[in-house]
């Protein structure tokens, strides 16, 4: 199970909030197995709830958890962490709920939680430690961009379904076509659009069967081609002229049904593009167009720290010290940004280019 999952998983269970049931679905939503559950819910001879209160359970090693009608929940999880049990079974969370909010304590890192249940979807990965994945091997594998990605793999699939690319020059359309429709999610993300434009047209300006989709999209592609604005409808005028010819052929876009409809409508509505990173994202939508790279998905480009342990003590610290050192001095700093114009730097094994990108952005 991959963060993305879990994600979905812990959205779905605070989509429906069931009291009793709660730290239960939780624990599942992680992978924990059933047998487990089962045994953590049973009472007397053979349970893993080693608690004899009737609200709480205690897992060890694993939860220490309560559930209230008390507003008084910073009180409550005071007195459950100081609690003998939490040092007699070291708990990894200490968990409190009433019927709106959630306070945990991870006993390892001392890191709280305070939270609306329904929202703890934002912050799922606090408990990813019971999956597995603790924080340190997690802190390059932004979650949004792992979920970013499966997203764009289901859409991908249906459109092969509906798309067979059987030659070299339909794979390099249907490649060309992921390329426009991610460049409009960052950009109604970003501010280069405005806000959810892509988005929002497609919802309110096609047929929910999918029929029109391929067409509208062409027509709205060729817009974002068209510097001038003569002769532009009504429908497409929002869209704003894009140059670098990302939009300057004239090439086939894929026929849609509703759901490949639905899915397109899903990965902009559903993603905050701005959260993703475009230097990573590069390197996994490699999995996206390749589906026997998927059981890897988020798992196999370098992240973003790991990028910065080379380039920093290679030139990239050099250049912030010089930076630092001269930055009030005219001459000097137009010296340094001539030696930035000037400085080459070769990565053999680039793939889609994560350090070279890196390297630009800082």
């Amino acid at each position: 199970m991959n963060i993305a999952q879990v994600e979905e998983k812990v959205k779905a269970l605070v989509g429906d909030i069931n009291q009793a049931e709660f730290l239960y679905g939780l624990l599942e939503c992680y992978g924990k197995p059933k047998a487990s559950i089962t045994r953590l819910r049973m009472v007397g001879k053979g349970s893993y709830n080693l608690s004899k209160n009737a609200d709480e359970v205690l897992w060890k090693k694993q939860v220490y958890f309560k559930k209230t009608g008390s507003d008084q929940l910073l009180s409550i999880i005071d007195e459950m962490k100081n609690a003998d049990v939490v040092e007699k079974h070291l708990p990894r969370f200490v968990i409190a709920i009433n019927s709106t909010h959630l306070l945990a304590i991870d006993t390892k890192t001392e890191d709280t939680l305070d939270i609306p249940l329904a929202e703890l979807s934002k912050k799922f990965d606090f408990f990813l430690p019971w999956a597995g994945l603790e924080k340190t091997q997690v802190q390059g594998e932004n979650p949004a961009d792992v979920k970013a990605a499966e997203k764009m793999a289901k859409l991908f699939d249906l459109l092969r379904d509906n798309n067979p690319a059987n030659t070299t020059r339909e794979i390099h359309w249907q490649n060309v076509f992921l390329s426009r429709i991610l460049f409009c999610y960052f950009a109604e993300d970003t501010g280069i659009f405005k806000t959810k434009l892509f988005t929002n047209h497609i919802a309110s300006h096609t047929a929910e069967d999918g029929s029109d989709l391929a067409d509208y999209l062409s027509r709205a592609f060729d817009v974002m081609n068209q510097e001038g604005r003569e002769g532009v409808p009504d429908y497409l005028a929002d869209f704003p002229y894009v140059n670098g010819g990302l939009f300057a052929d004239k090439l086939p876009v894929p026929k849609f049904n509703r759901k490949s409809r639905a899915m397109l409508i899903e990965c902009g509505s559903d993603l905050d593009w701005s959260e993703i990173n475009p230097d990573i994202f590069g390197s996994m939508i490699q999995a996206v167009v390749d589906p026997s790279q998927r059981g890897n998905m988020g798992m196999h480009y370098t992240s973003v720290p790991n990028i910065m342990k080379v380039i920093e003590p290679l030139f990239l610290n050099e250049l912030k010290e010089e930076f630092e050192k001269h930055s009030d001095s005219k001459t000097k700093l137009e010296q340094l940004l001539l030696r930035l114009e000037h400085l080459k730097i070769f990565d053999p094994a680039c793939g889609s280019g994560n350090f070279l990108l890196m390297c630009t952005k800082n």
